[in-house]
């Protein structure tokens, strides 16, 4: 009986030496290779394959390569970057203007109601034969009560003085008529559809806006990095940095670039109209606030702009550091969620702590923008495309109190349409009963609340799509933060 011939005899165990070398191609195409060769050379490493740049404007990835300069492929990535940046601040900028110039919009409590225009209908009267045209001829024309309109104030010069914001015929032609605009969507209409301005002014400052998002993007790290290592540095052993760190970065880096904010919304609040603009450029604005409100510590450590900067850079990062993981475990999402172990769960929190947080720094960020239009110094006031106070305010707790005690929020202003001569004396009293509905009613009408609330819809809309994008890719940007509008 013959045996069965085993395999143990022949078996070796694999070599644990590692080379990171290309075997020889010799050993691997000789015919007569044994076992121990093949398995041998399946320990061994081979180089790394050069990878195939996306687009070739990344870097190459090879250890092996020299470490040298590619100008044309950084200049090729630094131009792909830009366009980047550029065109998706230019997809959102026509909101950001309509917003913009509803929150400077100074809309006061005592404007009447505004009357929307109609043409004048003229009534079709039947002349009788037997008109007697000898006694109209001899008709006292001072026998019947003949209405003149009052005749309206004027200066010393002769001009017409402007009594109300809602006067067609005193309202200077650049100015957009107040009320006429309720959301960033309408403004965006209204400003496209005014004489003055056109479809063009709905990206007013997206150079400004553009060159600030990519300086606010690279610099933020870079302090928040800095202050990481100073702290660091002064304890000893391990240390845990503490929260309010990212906030300082982001308070320090908001101070750094808010001469670039400012210009970016004198630019937007302007008016486009060539006889009555004041500024031709970011460069030109630039020199001119320079020039003209006292020099760099003007324009950083005034306290009309260097308050309101911090109170809205600081409270908006705070809100973002802090609210998600204190809001987190009270939406029964459980105690420990984190945007590495629950990433869904934490955009929600993120979303949730954004949404509630807009009702603190909304206020925060309408007082910064009416107090960044105001001029000092020598300045001579901005004409703006809509209307402003006539009044600066004298800083951020009397901004707030004029918001809220003498302007009203019922956007847009609608008046009720005449009703023509033969239906007038019908429906006097369903008029009178419905305008009295309307104001008693109408709370908004008394208050200035909404005023300080311009765009929110528009935010919490914003965040609702980031929510959805966020889930539909898994989380993984959770940690990226978002581009709020």
């Amino acid at each position: 009986m013959a045996s069965n011939q085993s395999l143990r005899d022949q078996y070796s165990p694999p070599s644990t030496q590692w080379l990171f070398v290309p075997p020889p191609s010799s050993n691997l195409n000789a015919p007569g290779s044994s076992i121990s060769n093949i398995s041998s050379t399946s320990s061994k490493w081979t180089t790394r394959p050069a990878p195939n740049s996306i687009f070739d404007l990344s870097p190459s990835l090879n250890v092996g390569e020299p470490s040298s300069v590619d100008v044309p492929l950084l200049f090729r990535s630094l131009v792909a970057s830009a366009l980047l940046q550029y065109s998706s601040t230019a997809m959102v900028m026509p909101l950001e203007v309509g917003k913009l110039l509803l929150q400077i919009q100074w809309v006061p409590k005592d404007a009447p109601t505004q009357e929307p225009e109609e043409e004048v209908e003229e009534e079709i009267e039947t002349l009788s034969d037997t008109t007697n045209e000898e006694e109209s001829y001899f008709v006292d024309p001072t026998a019947g009560p003949t209405k003149y309109p009052a005749p309206k104030l004027v200066d010393d010069k002769g001009y017409v003085i402007r009594t109300s914001v809602m006067e067609d015929g005193t309202r200077p032609e650049y100015i957009i008529p107040v009320g006429s605009a309720g959301g960033p969507w309408s403004m965006m209409k209204r400003m496209a559809n005014f004489r003055g301005e056109g479809w063009l002014s709905l990206w007013k400052g997206l150079l400004t806006s553009c060159i600030h998002d990519v300086i606010f993007t690279n610099v933020q790290p870079l302090v928040d990095s800095t202050l990481h290592s100073l702290v660091v540095s002064s304890q000893g052993g391990f240390y845990k940095p503490p929260l309010l760190l990212p906030v300082a970065s982001h308070v320090l880096t908001g101070i750094l670039l808010s001469p670039l904010d400012l210009v970016r919304t004198r630019l937007i609040a302007q008016s486009s109209t060539q006889r009555y603009r004041t500024y031709t450029g970011p460069l030109n604005a630039f020199s001119e606030i320079l020039a003209n409100e006292g020099g760099l510590k003007g324009i950083y450590f005034h306290p009309h702009l260097l308050i309101p900067t911090v109170l809205e850079t600081g409270l908006r990062s705070l809100i973002h550091v802090t609210l998600p993981a204190m809001i987190a475990p009270r939406l029964g999402l459980g105690p420990h969620v984190a945007a590495d172990t629950h990433p869904i769960a934490w955009v929600f929190a993120e979303v949730v702590a954004s949404c509630a947080g807009l009702l603190v720094t909304l206020p925060i960020e309408t007082v910064r923008r009416r107090l960044q239009v105001q001029t000092r110094g020598t300045a001579t006031p901005l004409r703006t495309c809509v209307e402003t106070r006539p009044v600066p305010y004298n800083g951020v707790v009397d901004a707030l109190w004029h918001i809220l005690t003498e302007e009203r929020s019922d956007l847009p202003i609608r008046g009720l349409r005449r009703k023509r001569a033969g239906e007038k004396e019908k429906r006097e009293g369903e008029q009178e009963d419905q305008m009295k509905v309307e104001g008693g009613g109408n709370w908004l009408r008394y208050t200035g609340i909404g005023q300080l609330y311009r765009g929110l819809g528009m935010r919490l809309a914003v965040s609702a799509i980031v929510f959805l994008f966020a889930s539909v890719g898994g989380g993984d940007d959770a940690e990226g933060g978002w581009a709020e509008l």
